[in-house]
């Protein structure tokens, strides 16, 4: 009797850790690799138009939600400005860019703080990078370069940087859109400047432990992590090259040249096997073989317009060693690796005809795939060698801002507690995706 009180005590003391909900504290989710590991998720979305669980109002931008310890956290933009223009330009507009915490189960606002930001870049809504949440504090950066740390109980500030001040540069024409990484007691950044491309702060005091390289300009990468030749390897795409540095102390182990039209180096670097994927526009794609004595890396391949994808607005995603991802056309492609063969070409799930940067973010759920679209739509689909299909799709959030003559919703989704929250300029909601 006693040791079945003792297995029945175990069960009920191991029953919350079975059914723990998922978070998605930063960029691309717990692990930044856009997998969603929550069970118990729907197979079918009803179709039409979702209601919410529950909805706020929010202002412009393109940053997604993150979602830890019960809150929600968005960046956003407030202007009275017209800031739906989509050129190639500098304008200048005058604003106000917030960081928002939510309750995860209500949409209640439970702090707030903002700070006042004149832009001078093209396509200028909002702030681009997603909140990134670690051990009791939440870290923004807006789009003209202004980092926070916050507390996430009460948000008061830290710490901040002004890295336009700080290392005496300017903002890429797209704005500050790489997002922050936590590496144990470093946040990672790309700041600008001569010198100072990438730098590391201590994230609970923000004291800079070291920087390194320099860069035409910033680009927008988001620090990556590999690990590779038994090494830790941080590895940072730029406009004009790719650099493998030791993520402790700023030194680099190798670099590689790259060319990006218009600094427009957006994805996070795929390691696929031995092989390391990365690609920007206009059709500027490389594959790297990495040593495997010690770090170094040896081209395989570059710019192949008609065979490998070059990812603007999306991150590709890798399974089994195919990379499944969308081009500058706006149309998704199956690409083989390492030999940069593209498998398939489709305009779906976002339209029947390809639309040029045309978006849907991806996240891989078991089995099958995610897409949010900029139509608005949620998308569930699978991918393989053989092409795609869809299986079903439901309306979120209408489009609210506009690129290329059409109206386009271009946030990247949050996945946890069995829900999807999405953003666009004018309100931020939860839907229910529980089985």
């Amino acid at each position: 009797m006693r040791a079945i009180f003792r297995l029945a005590l175990l069960a009920v003391c191991a029953w919350p850790c079975l059914v723990s909900a998922d978070e998605w504290p930063q960029w691309m989710g717990q692990k930044r690799d856009n997998i969603w590991r929550e069970t118990g998720i729907i197979d079918q979305l009803p179709g039409g138009e979702m209601k919410p669980v529950w909805r706020a109002p929010i202002a412009g931008g393109y940053s997604g939600p993150a979602v830890a310890g019960g809150k929600v956290f968005a960046t956003d933009y407030v202007t009275k400005d017209n800031v739906k223009v989509d050129n190639f330009s500098r304008g200048t507009f005058t604003g106000t860019e917030r960081t928002l915490c939510l309750d995860e189960a209500t949409g209640k606002q439970l702090w707030l703080h903002e700070h006042p930001v004149k832009y001078s870049i093209s396509y200028p809504a909002g702030p681009r990078c997603t909140p990134t949440v670690a051990d009791g504090k939440v870290y923004t950066l807006g789009a003209e370069g202004h980092l926070f740390c916050f507390a996430v109980e009460s948000g008061k500030v830290l710490w901040s940087k002004d890295f336009k001040e700080e290392y005496k540069t300017k903002s890429a024409l797209w704005g500050y859109a790489s997002h922050p990484l936590v590496d144990g007691k470093k946040l990672i950044c790309l700041a600008g400047g001569a010198g100072s491309h990438v730098v590391a702060f201590d994230k609970d005091t923000g004291k800079e432990l070291w920087r390194a390289g320099t860069a035409k300009e910033q680009g927008y990468c988001p620090p990556t992590i590999i690990e590779a030749a038994g090494a830790r390897q941080l590895v940072i795409p730029s406009p004009d090259s790719v650099v493998s540095l030791d993520p402790e102390t700023g030194k680099q182990y190798w670099t590689t040249p790259y060319e990006a039209s218009n600094g427009s180096i957006i994805m996070s670097p795929l390691m696929i096997g031995e092989h390391l994927f990365i690609a920007g526009y206009s059709n500027k794609n490389l594959l790297l073989k990495l040593a495997q004595d010690k770090p170094g890396a040896q081209e395989v391949w570059r710019d192949l317009p008609k065979t490998a994808i070059s990812p603007v607005n999306v991150q590709p995603i890798v399974v089994d060693g195919v990379v499944y991802g969308f081009d500058q056309s706006g149309e998704m492609s199956a690409v083989e690796i390492p030999s940069g063969k593209r498998l398939w070409t489709t305009s779906e799930p976002l339209s029947k005809r390809p639309l040029g940067s045309g978006t849907a973010f991806i996240v891989r759920h078991e089995g099958r795939f995610f897409f949010f679209t900029e139509t608005g739509h949620l998308v569930i689909g699978t991918l393989t060698p053989q092409g795609f299909k869809e299986t079903s799709r439901a309306m979120l959030l209408k489009p609210t801002n506009n690129a290329f003559g059409r109206d386009v919703l271009w946030c990247a989704p949050a996945f946890a507690n069995k829900r999807v929250y999405v953003r666009n300029d004018a309100e931020i909601a939860a839907f229910d995706l529980a089985r």
